[in-house]
């Protein structure tokens, strides 16, 4: 999860960014960006896949996984960020989670919520307003198309950057957290954003 806190001396980008829902055959630009971002310095801290495990899976899953995501589905959503070149540089996907329903790092929520995952926007336009403007995008769909109470997201106790934009944007820490997958020793703490 790489968010892009805006400092006062770089200039905004997002203006010329176009920030929309994935079409379902966009799934080569959902691959690449997928493949760059577990390449970032803190992929292992934000996501829960290798780049080794996610290079290797076949055309078919990176097709099926744009499909389940794109606009017009409902029970989950990616968001991008695409450059005035047609290159997608920031992504967050937002996951629907059921009331009584196992979410998706095994807990159960006694309301339906809205789940971000996937959080990451390139480097080269960090700081600039994406992040913002995907989290806007991504929280107004969970609102108006998915009719969640809230949305929630963790972080790695480890990611002080992340941590800091989630609260900086208006996410509040519940006091919960679950261990991370494959690291017990380290928690994710779970941050939440009630509807208005």
């Amino acid at each position: 999860m790489s968010p892009d806190v805006r400092s006062d001396d770089r200039p905004d980008a997002s203006a010329d960014h176009v920030v929309r829902s994935i079409r379902a055959d966009e799934w080569p630009a959902a691959k690449e960006l997928r493949l760059a971002a577990l390449r970032d310095p803190v992929a292992h801290l934000a996501f829960l896949e290798t780049y080794e495990a996610a290079v290797g899976r076949p055309d078919s899953f990176w097709r099926e996984r744009a499909a389940g995501a794109a606009e017009g589905v409902r029970e989950r959503q990616q968001v991008v960020a695409v450059a005035p070149d047609g290159r997608w540089v920031g992504s967050v996907v937002v996951l629907v989670e059921e009331a009584g329903a196992q979410g998706a790092l095994g807990d159960v929520s006694d309301v339906r919520q809205g789940h971000l995952v996937a959080v990451y926007v390139r480097p080269e336009v960090r700081g600039r307003g994406l992040t913002e403007r995907l989290f806007a995008y991504a929280l107004e769909w969970a609102w108006e198309v998915a009719g969640v109470e809230r949305v929630r997201l963790f972080v790695d106790e480890r990611n002080g950057r992340a941590e800091a934009f989630y609260r900086k944007f208006g996410f509040v820490p519940t006091g919960e957290s679950v261990p991370v997958p494959g690291d017990p020793g380290a928690r994710e703490l779970e941050f939440v954003f009630k509807r208005p």
